[in-house]
């Protein structure tokens, strides 16, 4: 039973509002003045409203929410939460179509090109070992993934980006705010605890178990558990190759590009959707879309691509290595997923 619950938990792997609120005394308040009309321009002033006291009145960053707490004297505290904040996106509606188009197609002639150049290459695949096998997939992801990455950076790179852009950065891991690690552990036990709320509430209201014979999962189960090779080469394009993939188109390109017309919420749902779909596998979209919302919601946070990357990894690694253990201690993986559908 136990083995079955783990492996249920395992197959779902694979704003612009302008609030500034401080306490002053009421003769301090007799001081400030609401200058909306005079420090907003028009495209602005639908959104973002602030205080600002008589001697400066300066324009605000856009689309930016953020929760400051004061203490008694009137003093901000430094608590600066800016998970709303709409990134300043550069890029015109043509470029964000056009690359994303780049970025399909480029996808799919990856594996169009592979496959054909497989009996170029004298393998027959019929007689190569699970190691080989996986040496191949292992090859196999890191040529797509360094194809559509340089078809993504070569098309929104050509001028200065900001510096919250395709930003993978290492520093200050614990900070309170934007902490890439920090964050990520949180994101990580928050998307546990969605996903298996989603797992069961999708038991309770489903009827027959879904068949799970086309699962990405299912078809690499022959190479899990089977040997170190195959098992560090499922972790490596599990666990680096395919977060640090998906996380720059789905969250630093496309979400963020989103954002440019919808509030940034709307932009993580919506991200996460195209990545549920995306993996194409129906029977799951639930699970993905929760993923993928906690995905987003993280990188909001920090605007460090290092949060969404380290979830993602950790989700799949886990789940491979989950997996593994269950097939070492003798335990049919197959049939445990299948009865947990």
């Amino acid at each position: 039973m136990a083995a079955m619950i783990l492996a249920s938990l395992a197959q779902s792997s694979l704003s612009t509002l302008t609030v500034s609120t401080k306490l002053h005394s009421p003769k301090t308040l007799a001081h400030r003045t609401y200058c909306l009309s005079h420090c907003l321009s028009p495209s602005q002033s639908n959104r973002n409203f602030t205080f600002f006291s008589t001697t400066a009145c300066p324009a605000p960053k856009r689309g930016r929410f953020s929760v400051r707490s004061y203490n008694s004297d009137g003093k901000e505290t430094g608590l600066d939460w800016p998970i709303l904040k709409r990134w300043d996106v550069p890029w015109k509606w043509q470029t964000i179509s056009l690359t994303s188009l780049a970025c399909g197609l480029s996808f799919i002639l990856t594996g169009l090109l592979e496959t054909a150049a497989i009996p170029y290459l004298g393998l027959p695949i019929a007689e190569l070992t699970l190691d080989q096998k996986a040496e191949i997939l292992f090859v196999d992801q890191t040529f797509t993934t360094a194809v559509i990455l340089g078809v993504l950076y070569s098309l929104t790179n050509y001028q200065p980006l900001p510096d919250d852009f395709f930003r993978y950065d290492l520093k200050e891991p614990f900070n309170l705010q934007k902490g890439w690690l920090l964050w990520a552990g949180i994101g990580l036990v928050g998307a546990l605890i969605a996903i298996a709320a989603t797992g069961a509430a999708m038991s309770l209201f489903s009827g027959e178990n879904p068949q799970r014979e086309t699962d990405a999962l299912v078809r690499l189960l022959p190479l899990i558990g089977s040997s170190s090779i195959s098992t560090a080469c499922l972790l490596g394009i599990t666990g680096v190759l395919a977060p640090l993939l998906e996380e720059t188109v789905f969250r630093g390109f496309l979400m963020v590009s989103l954002t440019q017309w919808l509030p940034t919420p709307l932009s993580v749902l919506l991200s996460a959707a195209v990545f549920a779909v995306a993996h194409l596998t129906p029977g799951e979209f639930p699970q993905l879309f929760v993923l993928g919302t906690a995905l987003g919601l993280s990188y909001a946070q920090t605007r460090n691509l290092l949060t969404p990357i380290t979830i993602h990894a950790l989700w799949n690694s886990g789940v491979i290595l989950l997996l593994t253990f269950l097939q070492l201690q003798g335990y049919d993986i197959k049939e445990l997923l299948q009865a947990s559908g």
